[in-house]
Protein backbone atom coordinates (compact mmCIF):
# COMPACT_ATOMS: atom_id res chain seq x y z
CA UNK A 1 0.00 0.00 0.00
CA UNK A 2 1.19 3.79 -1.36
CA UNK A 3 1.54 5.31 2.13
CA UNK A 4 -0.06 9.62 2.64
CA UNK A 5 3.21 10.49 1.61
CA UNK A 6 3.77 8.91 -1.59
CA UNK A 7 0.08 9.85 -2.55
CA UNK A 8 1.21 13.42 -2.12
CA UNK A 9 4.67 13.15 -4.12
CA UNK A 10 2.84 11.26 -6.93
CA UNK A 11 -0.24 13.73 -7.13
CA UNK A 12 2.93 16.55 -7.15
CA UNK A 13 5.12 15.27 -9.52
CA UNK A 14 3.60 16.29 -12.71
CA UNK A 15 3.77 19.89 -11.19
CA UNK A 16 7.47 19.02 -10.20
CA UNK A 17 8.38 18.17 -13.16
CA UNK A 18 6.93 21.22 -14.69
CA UNK A 19 8.35 23.51 -12.63
CA UNK A 20 11.82 22.20 -12.59
CA UNK A 21 12.50 21.03 -16.33
CA UNK A 22 13.66 24.89 -17.27
CA UNK A 23 16.04 24.68 -14.29
CA UNK A 24 19.41 22.93 -13.97
CA UNK A 25 17.78 19.59 -13.09
CA UNK A 26 16.32 19.71 -16.63
CA UNK A 27 20.66 19.73 -17.71
CA UNK A 28 21.47 17.15 -20.42
CA UNK A 29 25.18 16.95 -21.33
CA UNK A 30 26.02 14.83 -24.49
CA UNK A 31 29.47 13.74 -25.24
CA UNK A 32 29.78 14.85 -29.14
CA UNK A 33 33.32 12.94 -29.70
CA UNK A 34 32.66 9.56 -28.14
CA UNK A 35 36.15 7.54 -27.87
CA UNK A 36 36.77 4.69 -26.07
CA UNK A 37 37.53 6.26 -21.99
CA UNK A 38 40.89 6.40 -20.60
CA UNK A 39 38.75 3.97 -17.67
CA UNK A 40 37.05 1.12 -19.47
CA UNK A 41 33.19 1.12 -18.34
CA UNK A 42 33.66 -2.84 -18.27
CA UNK A 43 36.67 -2.70 -15.68
CA UNK A 44 33.90 -1.76 -13.10
CA UNK A 45 32.10 -3.82 -10.87
CA UNK A 46 29.41 -3.18 -8.27
CA UNK A 47 27.33 -5.09 -5.09
CA UNK A 48 23.22 -5.43 -6.53
CA UNK A 49 21.13 -5.16 -3.04
CA UNK A 50 21.57 -8.98 -2.52
CA UNK A 51 25.11 -8.34 -1.82
CA UNK A 52 25.99 -10.42 -5.12
CA UNK A 53 28.59 -8.97 -7.08
CA UNK A 54 27.38 -7.27 -10.50
CA UNK A 55 30.50 -7.67 -12.99
CA UNK A 56 30.34 -4.55 -15.76
CA UNK A 57 31.67 -6.93 -18.59
CA UNK A 58 28.07 -8.42 -18.40
CA UNK A 59 25.99 -5.46 -20.01
CA UNK A 60 28.97 -5.88 -22.82
CA UNK A 61 26.41 -4.80 -26.00
CA UNK A 62 23.71 -3.42 -24.16
CA UNK A 63 23.03 0.42 -23.48
CA UNK A 64 23.13 0.92 -19.37
CA UNK A 65 21.37 4.04 -18.09
CA UNK A 66 22.72 4.76 -14.49
CA UNK A 67 19.82 6.47 -12.10
CA UNK A 68 20.65 7.52 -8.73
CA UNK A 69 17.03 6.67 -6.60
CA UNK A 70 15.65 7.73 -3.62
CA UNK A 71 12.28 6.21 -1.77
CA UNK A 72 10.55 9.50 -0.61
CA UNK A 73 11.75 12.01 -3.33
CA UNK A 74 9.34 14.46 -5.14
CA UNK A 75 11.08 12.47 -8.63
CA UNK A 76 9.93 8.98 -7.16
CA UNK A 77 7.70 8.24 -9.38
CA UNK A 78 10.10 8.17 -11.94
CA UNK A 79 10.37 4.32 -10.76
CA UNK A 80 7.27 3.96 -12.42
CA UNK A 81 8.82 5.30 -16.15
CA UNK A 82 11.70 3.84 -15.50
CA UNK A 83 9.98 0.63 -15.42
CA UNK A 84 8.26 1.12 -18.06
CA UNK A 85 11.61 2.11 -19.96
CA UNK A 86 13.01 -1.09 -19.07
CA UNK A 87 10.13 -3.15 -20.61
CA UNK A 88 9.76 -1.15 -23.49
CA UNK A 89 13.48 -1.33 -24.66
CA UNK A 90 14.20 -4.82 -22.85
CA UNK A 91 16.41 -5.67 -25.71
CA UNK A 92 18.18 -2.73 -25.76
CA UNK A 93 18.75 -1.49 -22.55
CA UNK A 94 19.45 -2.40 -18.95
CA UNK A 95 18.52 0.21 -15.79
CA UNK A 96 20.86 0.05 -13.32
CA UNK A 97 19.45 1.89 -9.63
CA UNK A 98 21.77 3.27 -7.67
CA UNK A 99 19.57 4.21 -3.87
CA UNK A 100 21.66 7.21 -1.86
CA UNK A 101 21.27 9.44 0.76
CA UNK A 102 23.14 12.31 -0.46
CA UNK A 103 20.64 14.90 -0.92
CA UNK A 104 17.98 15.54 1.74
CA UNK A 105 17.57 12.13 3.61
CA UNK A 106 15.20 10.82 1.02
CA UNK A 107 16.56 7.29 1.07
CA UNK A 108 15.26 4.49 3.36
CA UNK A 109 17.78 2.43 6.20
CA UNK A 110 18.52 -0.22 4.95
CA UNK A 111 18.82 -2.32 0.95
CA UNK A 112 16.05 -4.56 1.92
CA UNK A 113 13.55 -2.02 3.07
CA UNK A 114 14.43 -0.09 -0.62
CA UNK A 115 13.66 -3.33 -2.56
CA UNK A 116 10.37 -4.12 -1.12
CA UNK A 117 9.49 -0.10 -1.51
CA UNK A 118 10.25 0.08 -4.88
CA UNK A 119 8.58 -3.51 -5.81
CA UNK A 120 4.98 -3.45 -4.13
CA UNK A 121 4.94 0.37 -5.36
CA UNK A 122 6.22 0.53 -8.23
CA UNK A 123 6.74 -3.08 -9.57
CA UNK A 124 10.62 -2.48 -10.18
CA UNK A 125 12.18 -5.72 -11.68
CA UNK A 126 15.58 -3.92 -13.30
CA UNK A 127 18.83 -4.56 -10.82
CA UNK A 128 19.20 -2.11 -7.76
CA UNK A 129 22.68 -1.56 -5.77
CA UNK A 130 23.28 -1.64 -2.45
CA UNK A 131 23.07 2.14 -1.23
CA UNK A 132 25.65 3.95 -1.89
CA UNK A 133 27.06 7.64 -1.80
CA UNK A 134 27.19 8.77 -5.53
CA UNK A 135 28.17 12.48 -4.77
CA UNK A 136 31.75 13.79 -5.08
CA UNK A 137 33.48 12.57 -1.56
CA UNK A 138 36.05 10.23 -0.45
CA UNK A 139 33.54 7.60 0.17
CA UNK A 140 31.40 7.80 -3.43
CA UNK A 141 30.63 4.71 -5.43
CA UNK A 142 33.62 3.67 -7.92
CA UNK A 143 30.76 3.95 -10.11
CA UNK A 144 29.82 7.28 -10.04
CA UNK A 145 33.23 8.30 -9.81
CA UNK A 146 33.55 7.15 -13.34
CA UNK A 147 30.70 9.25 -13.98
CA UNK A 148 31.76 12.21 -12.58
CA UNK A 149 35.84 12.39 -13.30
CA UNK A 150 36.58 13.18 -17.58
CA UNK A 151 40.01 11.79 -16.57
CA UNK A 152 38.13 8.12 -16.14
CA UNK A 153 35.58 8.52 -18.51
CA UNK A 154 36.71 10.79 -20.86
CA UNK A 155 34.76 13.97 -20.77
CA UNK A 156 32.11 14.55 -18.20
CA UNK A 157 32.52 16.05 -14.49
CA UNK A 158 28.90 16.53 -13.73
CA UNK A 159 28.02 14.06 -10.59
CA UNK A 160 24.16 13.77 -9.79
CA UNK A 161 23.23 17.55 -8.22
CA UNK A 162 19.76 15.72 -7.22
CA UNK A 163 18.05 12.28 -7.03
CA UNK A 164 17.32 10.80 -10.87
CA UNK A 165 19.85 12.20 -12.67
CA UNK A 166 20.36 9.72 -15.21
CA UNK A 167 23.95 8.83 -17.46
CA UNK A 168 23.83 6.88 -20.55
CA UNK A 169 26.03 4.38 -21.66
CA UNK A 170 26.31 3.13 -24.98
CA UNK A 171 26.72 -0.59 -26.15
CA UNK A 172 30.68 0.14 -26.92
CA UNK A 173 31.14 1.67 -22.87
CA UNK A 174 31.18 5.01 -24.33
CA UNK A 175 29.17 7.51 -21.03
CA UNK A 176 26.95 9.51 -23.96
CA UNK A 177 24.61 11.53 -22.39
CA UNK A 178 23.86 13.13 -18.33
CA UNK A 179 20.22 13.71 -18.09
CA UNK A 180 19.26 16.13 -14.84
CA UNK A 181 16.55 14.53 -12.65
CA UNK A 182 13.76 16.64 -14.86
CA UNK A 183 14.07 14.97 -17.38
CA UNK A 184 11.25 12.16 -17.55
CA UNK A 185 12.74 8.29 -18.23
CA UNK A 186 9.81 8.37 -21.15
CA UNK A 187 10.45 11.94 -22.73
CA UNK A 188 11.70 11.36 -26.05
CA UNK A 189 15.32 13.42 -25.15
CA UNK A 190 15.87 10.00 -24.04
CA UNK A 191 13.86 7.32 -26.15
CA UNK A 192 15.35 9.02 -29.13
CA UNK A 193 18.88 8.05 -27.77
CA UNK A 194 18.09 4.35 -26.92
CA UNK A 195 15.78 3.50 -30.17
CA UNK A 196 18.06 0.52 -32.24
CA UNK A 197 19.15 2.90 -34.94
CA UNK A 198 17.43 1.73 -38.31
CA UNK A 199 20.37 -0.07 -40.96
Amino acid sequence: MASFRQKVLKSLYPLIMRLTKSGNRGKVLENKQPKPAPVSFYALETKLNTGQELDFQQLKGKKVLLVNTASNCGYTNQYEELQQLSEQFADELVILGFPANDFAEQEKADDHAIQQFCQVNFGVSFPLMKKSVVVKQPAQNPVYRWLSEARQNGWNEQAPDWNFAKYLVSEEGHLTHYFGPAVSPLSSTITSRIQPSKA
